[in-house]
């Protein structure tokens, strides 16, 4: 069975995201056919990275850092729900992306967008961010509008377009994160 994240991107108070993510998790728990778990990033504090070592060593020294490789590692693929702030993603999301490398590497990811243009920008950011970690991300993705997505730009009124979006993009990576497997066992076999 596939293991699939859906991660929290935003840890501000009051966000809008828990509910965008809750209702990701809840949808995607209907379909089936993989075991869909939420990670918020606010439940895991990490300090501005921290580590002596880059990333791509593997050699961590923080016991945040291991602990947040525990929790990403055992993942076939990731949801991503960001906000927009300021044509990007928001820097606990970055940052939290930034501790890891190989547990990233090789598979893939969809993209869950909102913000007052709809989120557009911080998912094309995390698109460059994901193909560096050597991640599939998926063409499909939902980009939500604080103006037309959300009653008073803060209560998420999701509609059938939008279910219809995320069970394609759901699709898509389900695929994806099957492909990769092959590909995370031959790399370990190589490597």
């Amino acid at each position: 069975m596939l293991k699939i994240a859906i991660i929290l991107g935003s840890t501000r108070p009051g966000r809008n995201g828990e509910t965008v993510a809750k209702w990701v998790l809840e949808t995607a728990r209907k379909r089936g056919g993989a075991d869909y778990e939420l990670i918020d990033l606010a439940d895991h504090p990490l300090p501005l990275l921290d580590e002596p070592m880059p990333p791509l060593m593997g050699q961590y020294t923080k016991p945040h850092t291991i602990q947040w490789s525990n929790v990403i590692q055992p993942f076939d693929g990731y949801v991503f729900v960001t906000p927009e702030y300021n044509r990007s993603v928001p820097g606990a999301l970055k940052n939290a992306i930034d501790f890891l490398f190989r547990e990233w590497n090789n598979k893939a990811a969809g993209l869950v967008g909102y913000g007052a243009g709809g989120g557009h920008h911080a998912t094309t950011a995390l698109r460059g961010i994901l193909s560096e970690l050597k991640m599939a991300h998926v063409r499909t993705e939902l980009n939500l509008s604080l103006y037309t997505d959300f009653e008073d730009i803060s209560v998420f009124r999701p509609t059938s377009d939008h279910e219809e979006t995320l069970n394609r993009m759901l699709d898509e990576l389900s695929a994806w994160s099957s492909a990769l497997r092959g590909v995370r066992e031959a790399s370990a076999q190589a490597g």
